[in-house]
């Protein structure tokens, strides 16, 4: 019985306002975050390097310039730093029990797959909530110094942890080649919902929607860029549905996500019931 469902989430823009490293780890360097981001764009452009890759290679050259060392503790500490859009301390909560009032047979888990940093996100107030989260990281000396980016997380390659879920394989030594029949994964695409909030997860969300599964495209009120992306997305077909990145009870986001999730439990009840009138042949 598939009864195993996932909401998995994009972190920066999607659960918070900023970037994560515009609370932590720029801040912390004294860096100035328009002229950073900028030199990276700029390089990644003239020399087709990828973008992630770029701006951890320029951090680590920011910090050596001011004679800071980087260690994964330091990194840890800064998530506490933090902030989310309102209601997601509770949001999570509030998926679980309306999940566990629709069925007591059916398990829900949450997971980040973010470009950000692993180091950072394992630091984070909401981490207890989540199952798995999956970003980029750096290799650190045998002092516990960064010195060199070892994964990567990209547009693309968050797919690959999208397949990860999918067939349960979860630690990134394991290999998902090998072919696995769709009724023995443990959570099915259609089973699955992505919350994203831009041009950034479009492999994401057409991935999962392809495959029978569901998205939804979040904006904040004030920005109107990301507004009319999320309006692109939702007439593109890549999303179900768009709301504004308010994670309270009371929200669209809430009720969306939640009739998305009514939709899935009820077919993964049909589903359990039709094989159950199958073996007893009726």
């Amino acid at each position: 019985m598939q009864n195993k469902i996932a909401i998995v989430y994009d972190f920066d823009g999607t659960l918070t306002p900023k970037t994560m490293q515009e609370y932590t780890i720029i801040p912390k360097l004294g860096i100035k975050s328009k002229s950073f981001w900028s030199s990276i764009k700029k390089e990644s452009i003239s020399t087709g390097g990828e973008l992630m890759m770029v701006y951890m290679r320029h951090l680590l050259d920011e910090a050596k310039k001011r004679n800071i060392k980087i260690s994964k503790n330091i990194f840890h500490k800064m998530g506490k730093d933090i902030v989310y859009y309102n209601g997601v301390g509770k949001w999570f909560s509030n998926i679980n029990k309306y999940v566990g009032s629709l069925s007591k047979n059916i398990q829900i888990s949450h997971y980040i797959i973010s470009a950000g940093h692993l180091e950072i996100l394992d630091g984070i107030s909401i981490k207890k909530y989540v199952k798995r989260i999956f970003a980029s990281e750096y290799f650190y000396d045998n002092k516990g110094y960064a010195i060199f980016p070892k994964t990567v997380v990209t547009d693309t390659t968050k797919t690959q942890y999208l397949f990860r879920i999918n067939k349960g394989k979860e630690n990134t030594s394991e290999s998902i080649n090998t072919h696995m029949p769709e009724n023995k994964r443990p959570i099915p695409f259609h089973n699955m919902i992505y919350i994203g909030d831009g041009m950034t997860d479009v492999p994401s969300m057409a991935l999962i929607k392809k495959e029978g599964g569901h998205s939804i495209a979040v904006f904040q009120k004030s920005q109107k860029k990301q507004l009319k992306t999320c309006k692109q997305l939702l007439n593109a077909k890549r999303v179900d549905f768009i709301a504004q990145a308010n994670y309270t009870k009371e929200s669209e986001l809430f009720k969306r996500t939640c009739l998305l999730l009514g939709y899935i439990v009820s077919k993964i009840k049909y589903n359990f019931e039709l094989e159950k009138c199958r073996k007893t042949k009726g």
